[in-house]
């Protein structure tokens, strides 16, 4: 893949596919705009060279046509305020007003096109809606990890209609792979994985790489209780894969034959409804009551989690260890996110991997204090599954 610093700009105008799927409020003012400062290295490297911009992302997930509160519009005033000149609004991405505002781009100009998904072509990576995307440049940059795991025409099929020495891979696409391979390739030792969320089922493929690879696995969030009845508990009206709990006996198992110290939760702070006022009290996992639910991880686990995340060098994160979205169970995930912060400070290396992990970490207030947090949940995912990205393929 040639890299950003491979590739000088001058004279050229970029398509750049970005990741501005960003959260909006009901007054479509941004939440939070992480995905855009990622990218603005980039960007820069860009227009420094003497090039000019067009910027092509999604947001949302649109029905199908243009609707206002999906629409990059939004994002102008930001964007403006981030690279210190205006930047243009082109409207829909086909069409003469986008194909005339970018022939009249002048070297150092960012041109914005609307979202890409406002057509189905768009997400079936339709091939002539691709090659109508790539006219708007002569070089195609991918920056847009989160997308990477995407067969879409503009994270991976447009990159056919550009020559191969000018597709080039943007520094945060760069960066994200460097990581994830640092990671998985070169971890200083203890390594340790903490695996969350609500379900085994989308993390199997990637416990099962992982049990290759690292000393700890630690299990939290809806997720352990499918263990905890492969271990033969009880676990009230908690969340439970049925289906799963075989599967979660085998990576019991597993992890035992190949010595990877694999820690579930012994106990969880419950709850009698799905809700942050409702009753609350702490039950062993495997002993739940009918009509309780475990809702994040109790005062003993978190202990554990703790002293296990503090002794390691390098630490991999996937989602959080309760429903830290109430305030009252945060704690295990606030826990985790501290223990991180704590180890990396000590000189751990850390990779907070995207999604929920991520924005836990940026409300907690860790962001600063962690060594990488993803911008690709399903992405990194992927990546770490051992798939191949299309977005990254693409590039050659």
């Amino acid at each position: 893949m040639k890299t950003l610093d491979q590739f000088n700009f001058a004279g050229h105008r970029a398509v750049v596919r970005v990741d501005f799927n960003v959260p909006l409020d009901a007054g479509l003012r941004i939440t939070d705009d992480t995905r855009i400062r990622m990218a603005t290295p980039t960007i820069t490297k860009i227009l420094q060279d003497g090039g000019s911009v067009v910027l092509l992302s999604h947001l949302g997930r649109p029905k199908g046509g243009y609707e206002q509160k999906f629409s990059l519009e939004s994002l102008v005033a930001r964007l403006t305020e981030e690279y210190g000149q205006p930047v243009q609004f082109g409207g829909d991405v086909l069409g003469p007003p986008a194909t005339d505002m970018a022939d009249k781009l002048q070297p150092g100009q960012v041109l914005l096109l609307d979202n890409v998904r406002f057509h189905q072509e768009e997400e079936a990576g339709d091939a002539a809606f691709a090659q109508q995307l790539a006219r708007l440049g002569d070089v195609y940059v991918n920056d847009a990890f989160g997308a990477a795991h995407r067969a879409h025409a503009s994270t991976a099929v447009m990159a056919q209609y550009f020559p191969a020495e000018n597709r080039v891979g943007g520094y945060l696409l760069a960066g994200e792979l460097d990581n994830a391979q640092k990671v998985l390739d070169n971890p200083e030792r203890p390594f340790t994985a903490i695996m969350g969320g609500a379900k085994i089922s989308d993390k199997i493929l990637l416990i099962e790489r992982l049990l290759d690879k690292v000393d700890n696995l630690l299990i939290g969030g809806g997720m352990a209780y499918t263990f905890a009845v492969a271990q033969g508990g009880t676990v009230g009206s908690s969340l439970l894969e049925k289906d799963k709990v075989e599967l979660a006996k085998s990576l019991l198992e597993k992890a035992q034959a190949k010595g990877v110290n694999l820690v579930l939760p012994t106990d969880s702070v419950i709850a009698d409804r799905f809700a942050n006022d409702a009753g609350r009290g702490e039950a062993i996992n495997t002993e739940i009551p009918d009509g309780w639910m475990g809702l994040d991880l109790g005062p003993e686990s978190r202990a554990v989690f703790e002293a296990v995340i503090r002794q390691s060098k390098t630490i991999l994160w996937n989602g959080p260890m309760g429903v830290f979205e109430m305030e009252n169970f945060a704690a295990g995930t606030q826990a985790v996110a501290q223990a991180i912060a704590e180890a990396t400070e000590a000189g751990a290396f850390s990779l907070i991997g995207g999604g929920d992990s991520a924005a836990a970490v940026q409300q907690m207030g860790f962001a600063e204090r962690v060594s990488y947090i993803s911008t690709g949940g399903g992405a990194l995912l992927e990546f770490m599954e051992g798939k191949e990205l299309p977005g990254v393929t693409a590039l050659g």
